[in-house]
């Protein structure tokens, strides 16, 4: 009966100082929830801001591609232009050297 009355008081103290544990813990998990809480909604943040920057670096990325292709396009137009003026002038000295050999060549 004494060993009965042992393991009951025994068992009734230990449900005690788990419950008083537990009382215990319940505002450092409650600060611990909110910390974790706060913690996502920063990484949330984090992400988007990150997404954002992502965003922004490929549409100037893009501008820029486009900025660079349109300077080369006009580089490119004004080579051909050069080349072109440059085609015509020779061909305007040949024209006035056959010109001139053809008139040497007359009787």
């Amino acid at each position: 009966m004494q060993s009965r009355f042992l393991v009951v008081l025994f068992a009734t103290l230990a449900l005690t100082a788990c419950q008083k544990a537990q009382e215990a813990a319940a505002p450092g998990m409650d600060q611990a929830k909110e910390a974790a809480g706060a913690a996502a909604d920063s990484a949330r943040q984090a992400v988007d801001s990150a997404a954002t920057a992502a965003g922004d670096a490929a549409h100037a990325t893009g501008e820029a591609a486009a900025a660079a292709g349109d300077a080369a396009a006009a580089a490119g137009s004004a080579a051909v232009e050069g080349a072109a003026d440059a085609a015509k002038e020779g061909a305007d000295k040949v024209h006035e050297m056959a010109d001139k050999a053809k008139e040497a060549v007359k009787p």
